[in-house]
């Protein structure tokens, strides 16, 4: 039996950042359990983009908050995390997507994040090989921009082990204790914990280890893919997104980027050639300038979405457990806060962030949820 004040469950960038944040706060007895490898869930499967063009004051405001520790983290990690602000170029089609994205860049802008409404001229001095045919304006984010995820959590793990942090590979979480509304022990396939305190940053497995709990979270598990080419001498700095296509370059060099082949909720992880279609259909229409790029590889990862395509984060019925999940194909992103605040909330038992209330597991009971129209992919 090992004993552990706090236990995270999921060695993706919401149990990383939170041990890390444990750390700087002074929380020493801290263990994190993946049940295969760190980075093997949805945050390794990611795209790598870090925006803040949301359409929500609760996204806006935790994404300006994370930009910051993404800055943070490239002076101040151990090991290299590739973090760039090579913006987010939003591509517009119609009139009516112009003024809705002009509201959208009001927002931003009230918020702190320098966000502006561009013209096709503009466009073509930022990415100059792009294709404009049908292309009005755009909305453009100079500070927003990508980091390379396995080299971020490596990057993390690196520091977590450095100062204390247990870090259990290959540990599947089978059960919990409860006794009068808290668990004392939680059950793993090689051990038993005791502990004091209990986060969920387990993406897709969340639904499966609240049930467990007779805890019902409103999430749905949508299969998302991804294809990376060759690697190329290094031309594109933005992410370029265009409807559901979104695209950019590596740093070391590879065209990245997915779209959406609209499947419904699934547990299959399968690729799929027709995702492979769709994309470079969409990709050849805005950069035909690639099309002789051969195309290296394909995998899928879950967008782990919740019915307002918000995060859910902090308490449960459950006194002692707290869950970060539903990014809904934001968590690399919003990772670094959200481990800020998981972190606060489990060491002083309240957010820092007065936006952070609205995205607890209570407002789907009461009611009050907030819709985020800008999803990509």
């Amino acid at each position: 039996m090992k004993n552990y004040d706090v236990l995270i469950v999921g060695g993706g960038i919401t149990g990383l950042s939170t041990a890390y944040y444990l750390v700087r706060n002074g929380v020493k007895n801290v263990a994190i359990v993946e049940k295969n490898y760190v980075g093997s869930g949805s945050t390794g499967r990611c795209g790598t983009g870090i925006r803040q063009q949301f359409t929500t004051r609760e996204h806006i405001v935790l994404m300006r908050e994370s930009v910051k520790i993404w800055q943070y983290w490239e002076e101040s990690l151990p090991l290299p995390i590739h973090f760039r602000q090579g913006g987010y170029l939003w591509l517009l089609r119609s009139e009516k997507a112009l003024e809705e994205y002009k509201n959208h860049v009001k927002l931003q802008n009230l918020f702190g994040v320098p966000s502006r409404i561009i013209g096709r001229e503009e466009i073509k001095e930022i990415v100059p090989d792009i294709n404009l045919e049908g292309v009005l304006g755009a909305s453009w984010c100079p500070t927003d921009g990508s980091a390379y995820p396995q080299d971020v959590l490596d990057s993390l793990r690196v520091f977590l082990k450095e100062n204390g942090v247990s870090i259990f590979d290959y540990e599947e979480v089978k059960d919990f204790v409860v006794v009068s509304g808290k668990i004392t022990e939680v059950i793993t396939n090689k051990e038993r914990y005791n502990v004091d305190a209990v986060l969920l940053a387990t993406g897709a497995d969340t639904k499966r280890l609240v049930n467990k709990l007779d805890i019902d979270i409103p999430l749905e598990n949508y299969k998302h893919q991804i294809v990376v080419s060759e690697p190329l001498k290094i031309f594109l700095s933005p992410m370029v997104v265009d409807g559901a296509l979104y695209f950019t370059q590596t740093y070391r060099g590879r065209i990245i980027g997915g779209t959406d082949t609209n499947e419904p909720p699934q547990d299959d992880l399968t690729p799929t050639f027709a995702f492979v279609e769709k994309f470079t259909e969409e990709l050849l229409r805005v950069f035909p300038k690639i099309s002789s790029v051969r195309l290296m590889r394909q995998w899928a990862g879950f967008y782990v979405v919740s019915p307002d395509k918000h995060p859910i984060i902090g308490r449960t019925p459950i006194s002692n457990l707290y869950i970060g999940t539903g990014y809904s194909g934001h968590g690399f992103m919003l990772g670094p806060i959200v481990g800020k605040l998981l972190a606060h909330y489990i060491t002083h038992g309240m957010f820092f962030l007065e936006e952070a209330n609205n995205l607890t597991l209570d407002r789907f009971k009461e009611g009050k949820l907030i819709v985020e129209k800008a999803v990509i992919g």
